[in-house]
């Protein structure tokens, strides 16, 4: 009698966890079939992470990055197992905590194969062809249908919708012209509307300052004296210097030089610092999204 009760339990447990019908997730890298809801969830990279926290969805194993942003320092707890590097996976470890759904960043789907060896895989990286919003809203609402989140994803696109479009009106009103760059190891590059920051332009309404035609994730290699022929009216600037290099980053006087001054961004005390986990490090995160506009928003009157 106690087995028999023992299964029915069991049995319970495994229906209510278990979706009507199997659903398949498609992202980056293909097709992912899921039978049910997943209870012990792998993530590698910290896009990832962000967005699996922002939904109260609690994974067995993350990404251990030095480079975790404050809001994720709990998951520098002992309890959550190493799922290895953004960009290389620790398979034994992976392997040791028996997931049933593995989910990668970008930096990491190289390995999506061999992930999906081990569980059920997806990757959540945006495709920079879509722009940034538009593949970040899918990213969420593949989490929607993989936990049964989907109205909570929603009320969150929502709201961030309800941001852009204030940030976008006031760009159709004063149509500045912007310029988004990263400093890396002294060299300076630009990136356009097709490039891993397409979202100043395709997403917040800016106005190219200059044409860069390259989509290269790595940008255009520019130099101070471009800047300065371009004028921007605004420009915007990720320091990735601060990632190795944080105590000796001197991006202020880098953008205070004399050919810098005699742009327009500078005059009107338009440069603004981007913040890098969200820009950079955890793209398509949900608190990363929310600080990007809270970073633009301080252009506004």
């Amino acid at each position: 009698m106690k087995i028999k009760s023992s299964l029915f339990i069991i049995s319970l447990f495994v229906s209510f966890y278990a979706f009507s019908k199997p659903i398949q997730i498609t992202h980056m890298l293909g097709n992912t079939k899921l039978e049910s809801e997943p209870q012990r969830v792998v993530v590698i990279g910290l896009g990832t992470l962000d967005a699996l926290d922002a939904f109260a969805i609690e994974p067995v194993a993350i990404t251990k990055s030095m480079h975790l942003p404050d809001y994720l320092r709990k998951y520098q707890d002992p309890k959550y197992a190493s799922s290895g590097s953004l960009f290389e996976p620790d398979f034994e470890t992976i392997y040791m905590q028996k997931p049933d759904l593995i989910i990668t960043g970008p930096r990491a789907s190289s390995s999506y194969a061999e992930l999906s060896k081990i569980a059920p895989t997806v990757v959540f990286a945006n495709d920079e062809n879509k722009g940034y919003w538009e593949s970040t809203q899918q990213q969420w609402r593949n989490l929607g249908l993989i936990f049964n989140i989907e109205e909570k994803v929603e009320k969150k696109i929502q709201a961030i919708n309800a941001d852009m479009q204030v940030i976008q009106e006031y760009n159709k009103n004063y149509n500045e012209g912007a310029l988004i760059v990263m400093t890396s190891g002294g060299n300076v590059t630009a990136f356009g509307e097709k490039s891993r920051f397409s979202a100043i332009y395709q997403d917040f309404g800016f106005k190219q300052a200059s044409r860069i035609t390259n989509s290269s994730r790595h940008g255009d290699l520019i130099s101070y004296e471009f800047i300065s022929k371009t004028n921007p009216d605004i420009l915007f600037v990720i320091d990735r210097d601060t990632l190795l290099n944080k105590d000796k980053v001197s991006t202020v006087d880098n953008f205070s030089n004399e050919l810098i001054k005699t742009t327009l961004a500078y005059q009107k005390r338009r440069i603004v610092l981007l913040d890098l986990n969200a820009w950079y490090l955890a793209m398509a995160g949900v608190t990363a999204t929310e600080q990007m506009i809270k970073d633009v928003y301080r252009l506004l009157p």
